[in-house]
């Protein structure tokens, strides 16, 4: 799994599920349809934006003596259909949305709703500080109970990919040995490694949500953090694992 692939799957599902918020929160604030078009303009620019970006870095780091005609042979229509684990991330992705868009608001600490909270609240050092952090802007509006659904989403995701880690460590390899990236297995794991360990600081520990303002989690910007964030950073930790085993000899 090479970098500008991490990136432009990253930010793929960044704009979409950021569009989708934003469509939301129009709708709820009683805009017309006519402001849905704006909205869903801007986050395709982005989304292009992004890719053009991404596309420059892998074309960069690639092979400069690569002509069209042969990236359009490399081309497959199998490579766009997503691999069994994005295909479950990306069901969780959907299923996180649909939870703090519909479920979360109407069970705000209802039976499995509390227990849930509860669970997440001990085990996640980082929902105890998004709930002081709530709590000290007087504000839950199910956010709470969403934060803990998407964090049991990301832990079911990453025991669901342990006994996988060992085949996407070999595909890397392959894919190394047909095309050598210009970071090695080794350099593109440290990097994966301390990107993941920031994540860690910020979001499980929980060191982001007190620099956040009260507004920010009534705007996208919490949305994202609470919804999709713990995703992401599950599978930033699968990928950093996966390249760190696909830098060591196979035995």
């Amino acid at each position: 799994m090479g970098i500008a692939r991490l990136l432009a799957k990253g930010w793929i599902i960044f704009c979409l599920f950021a569009g989708a918020h934003a469509v939301r929160l129009a709708w709820l604030s009683g805009q017309s349809l006519d402001a849905f078009a704006p909205i869903v303009i801007c986050a395709l620019l982005f989304l292009a934006m992004g890719l053009l970006f991404v596309g420059g870095f892998g074309a960069s780091a690639g092979h400069f003596s690569a002509s069209r005609g042969a990236l359009l042979q490399r081309f497959r229509a199998s490579h766009l259909i997503p691999g069994f684990n994005e295909a479950v991330f990306l069901i969780f992705v959907v299923l996180s949305f649909l939870n703090q868009t519909f479920v979360a608001p109407a069970n705000i600490d209802r039976g499995g709703a509390g227990a849930l909270e509860n669970a997440i609240y001990f085990v996640v050092p980082g929902q105890r500080a998004l709930v002081s952090a709530l709590y000290a802007c007087t504000m839950d509006g199910g956010r709470i109970y969403a934060a803990a659904f998407a964090w049991l989403l990301a832990v079911i995701f990453l025991a669901s990919t342990a006994s996988r880690l060992r085949l996407a460590a070999g595909l890397i390899r392959l894919e190394s040995e047909s095309r050598p990236p210009a970071l090695g297995p080794t350099l593109r794991a440290f990097l994966f490694g301390i990107v993941a360990v920031v994540g860690i600081q910020f979001l499980f520990v929980g060191s982001a949500y007190p620099w956040l303002n009260c507004s920010a989690f009534a705007d996208i910007t919490g949305a994202v953090l609470i919804g999709l964030a713990p995703l992401m950073l599950a599978y930033l930790i699968v990928a950093a694992l996966a390249s760190l085993m696909a830098s060591t000899p196979e035995k």
